[in-house]
């Protein structure tokens, strides 16, 4: 890693898309942003509610988000509660 680049979750986020981007190959990507958003919130949620013992309210306090949120976050990646 250059002395540029980003240290911690950044860093390691930066490396995974560098890597991502030289197994495209040059290919045409579309829809991006919702890819890399739904790549990375599954494993949060899996691992914020493990943290929490699978208390969503505890989780949803962790993740600086409603209840209510988190339980459709949970229904939508299909985590077990």
């Amino acid at each position: 890693m250059s002395q540029n680049s980003p240290t911690g979750v950044q860093g390691v986020i930066h490396e995974a898309l560098e890597r991502y981007f030289e197994h495209l190959d040059g290919a045409d990507v579309t829809n991006l942003y919702q890819f890399f958003i739904d790549e990375i919130e599954r494993p949060l949620f899996q691992c914020v509610m493990n943290k929490c013992n699978h208390n969503q309210t505890r989780a949803a306090e962790m993740l600086g988000i409603s209840r209510n949120t988190l339980r459709k976050k949970l229904q939508q990646y299909q985590i077990e509660k």
